[in-house]
Formats: C-alpha cells, sequence, structure tokens
C-alpha cells in the first residue's frame, strides 16, 4: 500500500536501522520531501532533544493516526 507522506506527519519506522541507533518502531517527524518518495525525518527523545535527522524512504515509514478515519 503506497503512502503519501504530508510535512509534520508523525511516522514510524518499519525497520530496524542499527547504524544510527534506530529500531523497528521508532517515532519521528516528516521535516521535508527531498525525492519522490524520500522524506527528511527527525527523531527526538521525551524532552524534544534531536537524536537522529536523516533520509529514508517512503517504504521505511508507516504514517501514524491520533483520531479515527472518517467513512
Amino acid at each position: 500500500m503506497k503512502q503519501d507522506f504530508k510535512l509534520l506527519d508523525v511516522v514510524a519506522l518499519t525497520q530496524e536501522l542499527p547504524e544510527r541507533g534506530l529500531s523497528l518502531g521508532q517515532v519521528g517527524t516528516v521535516l521535508e520531501l527531498l525525492a519522490p518518495d524520500v522524506y527528511e525525518v527527525e527523531f527526538s527523545d521525551s524532552e524534544g532533544r534531536t537524536f537522529a535527522e536523516l533520509a529514508l524512504r517512503a517504504d521505511q515509514l508507516l504514517v501514524l493516526h491520533y483520531e479515527p478515519a472518517m467513512s
């Protein structure tokens, strides 16, 4: 299923990235569209301190929803 991400979408990683210290399900925020299906994503701790910022493909991300989908 293809997803389109918007700026400031909250996303989760769909794969491990141990070389970057990121695990499956790590939550981040989309900051910028870099290329078709490539996004700059920021990962921050609970205090708001950024600990990783990197380019990721759309297939490495899942957008998180906080409200029910409208029918």
